[in-house]
C-alpha cells in the first residue's frame, strides 16, 4: 500500500531514554511510540554483534508499536580502500548488517561509503563502485536484498566519499541500492548553502531524475543541526543549540508541496527523539498551512 506521509524517528537513543531507566534498545519502539514517532534506526556503528533472539524481539516490538526499522552499518566500511584486508572486511560488515536487518524486519541498511585517503578521487570512486558490485553480488546470492535496501549515505567532509553525485552513482549499481540523504552533511560540505526550500528541492529533483520517482518519494533522510568549519562537518548539534542549520521548515515545505513520504531519522546529539518530535510538528503545521 502506498504511503503518502513521512515517517519520523531517530537514530539510536536519546539521553532521556536512559534517564528514564531504560537499559536496552528493546524498549525503544514502545518509547518512540509514546512520543508519537514511527521510525527507529538501530545503530551497529561499532560492529554487528546481535543475537538472533534480540533481532526477533526487536522485530516483534517494532510490529507491535508500528515502528519502521532501519540499521546503520559499522563505521569501519571503506569501499575505496586498496588494502585487500579492509576491502574484504568491508564486505563482511555489509553482509552482517544486512543479515541483522533481515532478522529484525528492517527495510534498509545505511552505510558510509569510505574515505579517499591518498588516492585520486576518480580512483577512489572506481574502487568503491567495484567493491559495492561485489558486495551486492554476494548479498543477492544469499537473498539478503530481497526485502532490504542497501543505502550509501551522503557525507560531510571533503576527504570522505559521499557527495550527492557520488552516492547517486553508487546507487546505479543496483535497483536494491538507494540513497540515504543526510541534509546536515550536505549543509556542512557545501558551507551552509541549504537555506531555502528551493535548495532542498534541487536535491530531491536530482534524485528523482537519476533514480526515479519511487526513490525520491520514499527517500531515507537523516536530519539534524550541525556544526561545521572550513573542513566540513565538526559535530552534530541539537535544536537547543542556537545558530546551527540547516532549518527543517524549508525541507518540510518541499515534502508537502511534492507530497513525498520519506523516512526522516533525526541524529541530533543527545536529543534525537525530542528533535524528531519537533520536526514532525513542523511538518504537520506546514501541511495544514498549505492545506494539502
Amino acid at each position: 500500500m502506498a504511503r503518502h506521509f513521512p515517517l519520523f524517528g531517530c537514530g539510536g537513543n536519546s539521553d532521556s531514554f536512559y534517564a528514564a531507566g531504560h537499559k536496552s534498545s528493546l524498549a525503544a519502539c514502545e518509547y518512540l511510540y509514546g512520543l508519537g514517532l514511527s521510525a527507529y534506526e538501530y545503530e551497529c556503528t561499532h560492529g554487528v554483534r546481535l543475537s538472533d533472539a534480540f533481532c526477533a524481539s526487536l522485530a516483534k516490538n517494532a510490529h507491535d508499536y508500528a515502528i519502521s526499522l532501519s540499521v546503520h552499518a559499522p563505521y569501519y566500511i571503506n569501499l575505496a580502500s586498496e588494502d585487500e584486508g579492509i576491502r574484504q572486511k568491508s564486505i563482511l560488515h555489509i553482509l552482517k548488517a544486512l543479515r541483522a536487518a533481515e532478522k529484525m524486519d528492517a527495510g534498509r541498511v545505511v552505510f558510509h561509503p569510505g574515505t579517499q585517503g591518498e588516492l585520486k578521487r576518480e580512483q577512489a570512486m572506481a574502487n568503491a563502485l567495484a567493491l559495492l558490485e561485489e558486495a551486492v553480488f554476494q548479498a543477492e546470492r544469499e537473498g539478503l536484498l530481497d526485502t532490504v535496501l542497501l543505502c550509501p549515505e551522503t557525507m560531510g567532509k571533503p576527504g570522505q566519499l559521499g557527495t550527492l553525485g557520488e552516492v547517486l552513482q553508487l546507487c546505479e549499481v543496483s535497483d536494491r541500492v538507494r540513497p540515504t540523504v543526510d541534509f546536515a552533511h550536505i549543509h556542512a560540505l557545501e558551507g551552509g548553502k541549504l537555506q531555502t526550500s528551493r535548495d532542498f528541492e534541487r536535491i530531491l529533483l536530482k534524485i528523482q531524475h537519476r533514480l526515479g520517482e519511487e526513490a525520491a518519494h520514499y527517500l531515507h533522510i537523516h536530519f539534524s543541526p550541525i556544526e561545521f568549519g572550513r573542513l566540513g562537518e565538526r559535530r552534530h548539534r541539537c535544536l537547543l543549540d542556537k545558530g546551527f542549520g540547516p532549518d527543517f521548515e524549508p525541507l518540510a515545505e518541499v515534502l508537502v508541496e511534492y507530497r513525498l513520504a520519506p523516512t526522516i531519522i533525526c541524529e541530533s546529539a543527545g536529543r534525537q527523539a525530542e528533535d524528531a518530535v519537533v520536526f514532525q510538528s513542523i511538518y504537520e503545521s506546514m501541511r495544514q498551512e498549505m492545506q494539502v
